[in-house]
């Protein structure tokens, strides 16, 4: 009796972990398909993921530190030069070297890059209104525990 237990418990555990890779997948696929095809973010034109969330990411503050924005969103140096010359070259960020330490670039949106940030939080809150005609406070918190701890799953 308890060895039917047991495997029962392993058949389920196997068919949630399937059922789980499989919405893992189709939600990477989604995100893939999004980066392929960007949105219009106003005046500032078509932009992929990877560069409205940079946007976002740099904020309405007056300049970071190229290095703290590749923290910030977890990539490397060299990944974030690559997105902010694509930015630079759309006229949304600007680059200045750090007034005080020459080693170090500063990097701020332009007026338009500010419009383009603006559009993106207007998209968020809606998104946002979305999730809170369909679930609870608790539900959205979990689900934003979930996310953050399946990031740090797959980091390793």
């Amino acid at each position: 009796m308890t060895s039917n237990r047991l495997q029962h418990s392993n058949n389920t555990t196997d068919s949630v972990a399937k059922s789980l890779s499989l919405s893992m997948g189709r939600l990477i696929m989604r995100f893939k398909r999004l980066e392929r095809y960007p949105r219009t973010f106003g005046v500032a034109g078509r932009l992929t993921l990877s560069e409205i969330h940079t946007i976002d990411a740099i904020g309405c503050e007056n300049g970071i530190l190229m290095s703290e924005l590749a923290a910030r969103l977890d990539v490397t140096k060299g990944a974030v030069t690559q997105i902010i010359s694509r930015l630079e070259v759309k006229e949304l960020v600007r680059r200045v070297t750090h007034p005080t330490d020459s080693r170090y670039t500063i990097v701020s949106l332009t007026k338009t890059g500010v419009l383009a940030y603006q559009a993106h939080t207007e998209l968020d809150q809606k998104l946002y209104r979305k999730f809170s005609a369909q679930m609870t406070p608790q539900e959205i918190e979990t689900f934003k525990t979930c996310i953050e701890k399946l990031c740090e799953i797959l980091q390793d």
